[in-house]
């Protein structure tokens, strides 16, 4: 039992709440930088190999269909694990207050006397609050878990696979709308204005520095675009 205090005493609930969060936004914005660069890569590499507009938009179209699906299907499966772990944390908790429940309220007399609250006083909380609901007050100090807001792994796949086709949405319209001489070096521009937005905006939600990563977001994009145009441009030639 010991050991597990010393395991979670360090866990705020409010700060848990926050990084929950903070930790939708960074996959919201990671999810839309995907799309932008997975999708820019298609279109720029199949331009490079072909003039065709129908064939561009094609495999631009399959790229975000498939790229939001597979976005989708691996926050499922993700986020299915993460809530499977939070049922057997709260199941675990609940059986160990049925077999030990003066071992349960002395632990979480000292979750609250870490916390800074004196012996007598964390002796008070942990009582009264074990007298009103022992389960809450211990999942809630020990593990951070809302036992009624559990993540929910349909809503994480909807919202991966939604971020994902708002960012895919910019390289598509670029090549669509975009005079055919002008395809390439317009979707390129507007591709790296849009990483520079997503870097600032997944680094501000990270609390980093947001020339670094935006410098890192928008290199790394397009080195992606200058390989995959080159290997579309050398497909082109060779008349495969």
């Amino acid at each position: 039992m010991t050991d597990k205090i010393d395991e979670q005493t360090h866990l705020e609930p409010h700060a848990l709440s926050t990084n929950v969060r903070l930790n939708w936004l960074r996959a919201a914005v990671l999810g839309a930088n995907d799309g932008i660069v997975s999708t820019a890569g298609i279109v720029v590499g199949v331009a490079g190999a072909t003039s065709s507009s129908l064939v561009i938009i094609t495999a631009g179209v399959a790229g975000v269909v498939a790229g939001a699906l597979s976005m989708a299907a691996g926050e499922y499966v993700s986020v299915s694990s993460q809530k499977d772990s939070e049922k057997a944390l709260l199941q675990k908790e609940r059986q160990e207050l049925i077999d030990f429940p003066e071992e349960e309220l002395k632990e979480l007399e000292q979750i609250y006397v870490k916390k800074g609250l004196s012996q007598s006083t964390a002796e008070l909380v942990a009582k009264e609050l074990t007298e009103r609901d022992a389960f809450a007050a211990h999942v809630d100090a020990e593990l951070g878990i809302n036992p009624d807001d559990l993540t929910n792994p349909m809503h994480a796949a909807v919202a991966s696979a939604l971020s994902f086709l708002s960012g895919s949405i910019i390289p598509i319209v670029a090549i669509i709308i975009v005079p055919t001489p002008y395809k390439i070096p317009i979707t390129f521009v507007s591709v790296v204005i849009a990483l520079a937005i997503t870097g600032s905006l997944s680094a501000h939600a990270g609390g980093a520095g947001k020339l670094r990563a935006t410098l890192r977001v928008v290199i790394g994009g397009a080195i992606a675009m200058i390989v995959t145009f080159g290997i579309g441009r050398l497909i082109g030639m060779s008349g495969l």
